[in-house]
């Protein structure tokens, strides 16, 4: 596997990077989880949405990366990335 992927790393997680989004639950501090994919790509996630953390206060898990779009600390949060297929 790749390494230096660490937890320190704020992943992709902006609503513009991302395409067939559903939601499929909120976590126990209320966050929403949704299931996604990368534009141009077909690999289906699971996770969440740095737009929904900042409307819900939670910028501390948000970052902004190098390319302007939002990173998300997912080690900071209760939800997962998680690939689904």
């Amino acid at each position: 596997g790749a390494s230096g992927a660490g937890s320190d790393m704020g992943l992709p997680s902006d609503i513009r990077l991302k395409e067939n989004i559903n939601k499929t639950g909120v976590s126990k501090s209320g966050i929403p989880i949704y299931t996604f994919n990368y534009k141009g790509e077909n690999k289906l996630w699971s996770g969440t949405m740095a737009q929904d953390l900042l409307n819900i206060g939670r910028e501390d898990a948000v970052t902004v990366m190098d390319n302007g779009y939002y990173g998300v600390y997912y080690n900071m949060i209760d939800v997962d990335m998680v690939a689904k297929n």
